[in-house]
Order: structure tokens, then C-alpha cells, then sequence
């Protein structure tokens, strides 16, 4: 699947990878995905795309995005926006479909493989589009859950498939060892996640 003469790149829907890690009962270890890629051929770069509440004071994902920031991760964050919807419920949107669809592009010119860790349909046609570049796509999303956390198109567009539950060996955490707080988050920032809108306000 991989060639260790290929340029990679990672695309990190990080709303995304961290419901479907949750799903499967365990922490990613940033660190060591870092580390798995970088076995895998020349890592040039890996991105992770969140979205953040502006004007909150301290938010529990800011320890990841800064721990991120310094240890070889490029960081895409844009402020969330908050709307209510027709039943009055305060929902919270932060998508950041387009961003990582336009990097990957970009990126699309540089390296050989692409790995996309999101299970989300959109990104389908963005996939098709890279391929046409004559470009690999391995998506990263699991199967194992009910229901699955890939979607059915996604899956079939990608070079290739890795189920997230096989990776967690190599990617989990030790509860054991708390070097790093990332994935630890509030039940507010959970709900947070869980809220999020694809559609635009």
C-alpha cells in the first residue's frame, strides 16, 4: 500500500478522527501516528483541521492544538459559529470541509499519496479529483462501529481503506503513560463535537 520512496501527506478531519477513536473506546497518540507515517515513506506534511470557539477564555482542545503546533503538525483552525436552529436549539457549526479540500489539492501537486483520516462523504468528489492527478488517496475511518463511521462512497472512491480499529495498536494511547492532555476533552467539548453542522447558517 505504502512505498517508502513516496512523498505523503495527512489530512486530519481532527472533529472526525477524534468521534470515530472515541467510537472505538480509545485516545490517538499524535505522537506516535507521526511516527507510523513517517515509517511509511518521506512525511512531507501533516495536517490537522479543527474548528474553535473564539470567545472562549480556555478551551480544553487548546493544549492539543499547541502541542500540535510544536511537534511537526500544520495547524488549520476557524473560528465556529453559532446558530439557532427550528426547533430552538443551540446548535454549534465548524466545518472544515473546504479547507482541507483546497490544501489537499494544493498538496495534490507535491506528493504521491494523500492520507485523508475522515469518514465523510464530501470529501468523495475531492478524492476523484486527486486521483485524476494521478495521485494515491488511502483513507483512515473505521467499519466497525454501528453504524459504520465511513461512508459507503468515500470508501469506494479511495485507493485504499484502513480501518481506524486496526491502526489502534500503533496509534492508541497508554492510559498508562499522560505525557500529553490532547484528547482529553470536557463533557462540553464533547457535546461541542457532537453538534456540529455540515450545512452553512
Amino acid at each position: 500500500m505504502f512505498d517508502e520512496r513516496e512523498k505523503i501527506a495527512l489530512f486530519i478531519d481532527g472533529a472526525n478522527l477524534y468521534a470515530t477513536a472515541k467510537s472505538l473506546g480509545f485516545d490517538v497518540d499524535y505522537r506516535r501516528l507521526l511516527l507510523e507515517f513517517q515509517k511509511k515513506g518521506y512525511l512531507l506534511r501533516a495536517y490537522y483541521y479543527t474548528a474553535m470557539a473564539e470567545d472562549q477564555e480556555y478551551s480544553s482542545i487548546r493544549p492539543l492544538i499547541d502541542w500540535l503546533d510544536y511537534n511537526g503538525y500544520t495547524v488549520v483552525t476557524k473560528p465556529t459559529k453559532e446558530f439557532v436552529d427550528a426547533s430552538g436549539r443551540r446548535k454549534i457549526k465548524g466545518n472544515m470541509d473546504i479547507e482541507l479540500a483546497v490544501n489537499a489539492m494544493e498538496m495534490a501537486e507535491s506528493v504521491d499519496h494523500l492520507v485523508l483520516f475522515s469518514g465523510d462523504g464530501d470529501f468523495r468528489s475531492v478524492v476523484e479529483a486527486i486521483q485524476r492527478k494521478g495521485r494515491k488517496v488511502t483513507v483512515v475511518s473505521t467499519l466497525s462501529t454501528q453504524p459504520p463511521m465511513i461512508a459507503d462512497e468515500l470508501r469506494r472512491q479511495a485507493d485504499h481503506f484502513v480501518d481506524l480499529a486496526n491502526l489502534q495498536k500503533q496509534l492508541g494511547r497508554d492510559p498508562a503513560e499522560r505525557p500529553q492532555r490532547p484528547a482529553e476533552r470536557s463533557s462540553s467539548d464533547t457535546r461541542f463535537e457532537d453538534e456540529f453542522e455540515d450545512e452553512e447558517a
